[in-house]
């Protein structure tokens, strides 16, 4: 069985407004320094150059429950599967939780990475979205 890892971070924003910032693959680099680097739109598709690549990415569709969930497809041809939930915790609060899988042939250094960079993520997700008025 896998190891999972839950990260979560607390944000002082009610819940539709934080899906409504993360949901938009526009907005990945204001938070999300883990997909690299420049973003890309071709047709429906997103895309994100990295090291290796180019990487294509994509949510799951719309909805009104706070799912987040987005697959990476990497250049090397597998695809990361990311659950992610924008949790309402009263009217104006949330949480956010993004599941980490360790992959098979993570070392323990390379899960402990992926884990920092994403709480390094998450913790930029609610610099932004506190300090910012979200449009």
């Amino acid at each position: 069985m896998a190891e999972l890892r839950n990260l979560s971070v607390h944000i002082d924003r009610p819940a539709a407004e934080v899906y409504a910032f993360v949901v938009e693959p526009a907005n990945l680099p204001r938070w999300a320094s883990g997909l690299g680097g420049q973003l890309v739109q071709d047709g429906v598709d997103w895309f994100v150059e990295t090291p290796e690549g180019r990487a294509r990415f994509a949510f799951v569709p719309r909805n009104e429950h706070g799912i987040l969930d987005h697959e990476v497809w990497t250049p090397s041809g597998e695809t990361v599967s990311m659950p992610m939930r924008a949790i309402a915790d009263g009217d104006d609060e949330c949480d956010v939780v993004m599941t980490l899988r360790r992959g098979a042939s993570m070392t323990d250094d390379d899960f402990a990475r992926d884990i920092a960079a994403v709480s390094h993520d998450l913790e930029q997700l609610r610099t932004v979205l506190e300090g910012d008025v979200v449009r």
